[in-house]
């Protein structure tokens, strides 16, 4: 689903939410109003009196939509499948200010697969963030953390921040600083 979409909820249980940009946790309680103005890669951004708020792709069900389902991984993934599929996944990963995933941002440095001979898998991914300050950092690293972690044969993911070499405009893709205005 994309997009922003002005959608009124009113949450029928209580919830585990994340001001933006701030990035505190805090709980917004059963019957509490406001409207969902995005839904990305499973994760909601919604407002609720002239404040923004990260709702969990996990709590969707608390706004009245369905949580988005595990990944699918072809039978007898190979490291390279399972890499595909972690890429698919973190293209799910949406800063909650800005309309456009992780990975077309830049923000991705590195994804390792490591076997570990059981048939299971650790992931090491390096990431950063648009700004060394934003108050999202460690909430899209858990994001990543989630989306990764529920593939199939995962056993161990590692997402760490990093911030060399400085994240800039031109490690966006063409598409994202077309979507951006920073052609």
């Amino acid at each position: 689903m994309f997009g922003h979409t002005n959608e009124p909820f009113s949450l029928t249980r209580d919830v585990q939410a994340v001001i933006i940009p701030a990035g505190e946790e805090l709980t917004l309680r059963a019957g509490t109003s406001g409207f969902i103005t995005q839904a990305l890669g499973g994760s909601f951004t919604v407002y609720v009196e002239g404040n923004l708020f990260r709702v969990s792709g996990s709590d969707a069900d608390a706004l009245g939509k369905e949580p988005v389902p595990p990944p699918k991984i072809p039978e007898n993934a190979t490291d390279a499948d399972i890499e595909a599929v972690i890429w698919e996944q973190l293209k799910t990963c949406y800063d909650p200010e800005i309309p456009v995933d992780i990975v077309n941002l830049g923000l991705v440095y590195r994804c390792d697969v490591t076997p570990l001979g059981n048939g299971e898998r650790s992931v090491a991914v390096e990431m950063t963030l648009t700004a060394p300050g934003c108050g999202m950092g460690e909430i899209l690293v858990a994001d990543a953390r989630e989306k990764i972690a529920i593939i199939p044969t995962i056993a161990d993911v590692s997402v760490e921040l990093v911030f060399d070499p400085p994240w800039n405009v031109g490690l966006m893709s063409e598409e994202a600083r077309l979507q951006t205005g920073l052609m």
